[in-house]
């Protein structure tokens, strides 16, 4: 970490400072949620979730290491300095801005409905071909999350992509006053969280709201082929650039190729200069990402050299539109979560593949009010890009009526159908919104496959 003290990180969340007086100008090494993770000179964040108290463990973290706990409540046995908040969890988004402000540096946040992650990924890797780059881990994208990896930036940082993930108003502005991007990058305004957010263009509302907190002389980059963002045309008094597979954006791409396994082969078109590229991953939803990714290297002064090694140095993470080739089968692993939009592209994806396809869908959760229809109209497009659709989940009823598809109500009970519908040589989609456990699918596939 850059030098950061304690006497810094109490006045910078308006905590109280209880300890020796000398030991203010300790500078911190980490700072940690998980008593696990403690090294020495760690700052221990006690956070009270909804099983595991970390007031409970403030002592053993003092013994492992650690020179000083922000806490809600004093530790029993005072062995080391502590400061005492009204909140944890707002003191940490307040301690992450101050962090975030020692930094001169490109900051990238990004955020939209599909394809943060896989466009973080891609810009981490183009990005990565110039600058000693930070990245969002896993899914720390939220109030919690989001400070977290601002406080985990390295000293030696010379640039960071920072995914940024909401479900409500108000979320986007918390996370921006802390990200204080110097660019904004926004993929697509889809239909998610809309039990908060009631439509397309409270989404887009939503989303937006980082603009106000974006750096001084900040850049836009926006997906042109999404109708929200499209009709953006100024923000903070500047014109956006736009991307998109469209030829009126400002980068765009030809001669797109899909591949297969062997990934999308493309031409990236920017200001009239254009190179080929293979990226290695599925679907026409990852040129676009690609796209974002070169126009924000643009940006920062990268060569095309270095934009098309980063692009073809791309790697997917987790269960994203990763496929799974068992010799047999081959699975399109896109389980981590859900909403139409994400659905429609990984079907999209999956009638680019050879032979017979099979979607295995789930329930899209936060919805709405309209969550049925949503359901309904995703299973009559499912049934347009594949063989045979069966659907699991309560939801996923009417998702299976829009498909004439197979329903059934749990992962359990479809195992047989999946077993009997599935032959060799056929690629099968998994998809629901995480909390359906579709991993458990993904896994019940390989064993049998």
């Amino acid at each position: 970490m850059k030098p950061f003290t304690l006497e810094e990180i109490a006045a910078a969340c308006g905590g109280k400072y209880v300890g020796d007086a000398e030991k203010k100008q300790l500078c911190i090494t980490s700072v940690e949620r998980d008593s696990r993770c403690i090294k020495d000179g760690s700052l221990f964040l006690a956070i009270k979730g909804e099983r595991v108290d970390g007031h409970d463990y403030i002592e053993k973290c003092f013994e492992s290491g650690a020179c000083c706990a922000v806490c809600k409540k004093p530790p029993i046995n005072v062995q080391k300095p502590y400061i005492l908040v009204d909140s944890t969890l707002e003191a940490v988004k307040k301690i992450a801005k101050a962090y975030r402000e020692k930094f001169n540096i490109p900051i990238v946040g990004v955020s939209g409905s599909v394809g943060k992650t896989s466009t973080k990924e891609m810009l981490y890797a183009v990005l990565s071909q110039k600058f000693k780059t930070h990245k969002t881990e896993g899914n720390l994208n939220n109030e919690l999350g989001v400070p977290l990896t601002i406080l985990s930036m390295p000293e030696n940082t010379e640039a960071a992509v920072i995914e940024m993930g909401i479900s409500d108003f108000g979320e986007m502005s918390r996370l921006a006053q802390i990200v204080q991007p110097t660019v904004c990058v926004l993929t697509i305004i889809g239909c998610c969280h809309l039990e908060n957010l009631g439509d397309r263009d409270g989404v887009c509302k939503a989303k937006t709201e980082m603009f106000k907190f974006a750096a001084d002389n900040a850049e836009f980059v926006l997906n042109g082929d999404d109708d929200k963002l499209a009709q953006i045309t100024d923000v903070n008094g500047k014109k956006p650039i736009f991307f998109g597979l469209k030829n009126s954006n400002r980068y765009y791409a030809e001669n797109i190729k899909n591949n297969g396994e062997g990934g999308v082969s493309c031409t990236l078109c920017a200001d009239g200069d254009k190179f080929d590229v293979v990226i290695p991953a599925i679907g026409n939803y990852m040129v676009s990402n690609a796209l974002a990714a070169v126009a924000v290297g643009r940006i920062l002064g990268l060569s095309d050299e270095q934009l098309k090694s980063g692009v073809e140095a791309y790697k997917t993470v987790g269960s994203r539109a990763h496929v799974i080739n068992t010799g047999r089968i081959r699975i399109i692993d896109d389980c981590y979560n859900a909403n139409p939009t994400s659905v429609k592209a990984s079907l999209d994806t999956l009638s680019n593949f050879d032979g017979r396809k099979i979607a295995v869908l789930g329930d899209m959760k936060e919805l709405g009010k309209e969550d049925l229809k949503l359901h309904f109209d995703t299973g009559v497009y499912a049934k347009s890009k594949s063989d045979v659709v069966i659907s699991i989940g309560e939801l996923s009823k009417e998702l299976a009526k829009g498909a004439k598809g197979k329903w059934f109500a749990d992962i359990e009970s479809a195992k047989p159908e999946i077993l009997s519908q599935i032959k060799d040589g056929d690629t099968v989609l998994v998809k629901a919104s995480h909390s359906m456990q579709f991993e458990k699918i993904v896994e019940f596939l390989k064993a049998n496959f």
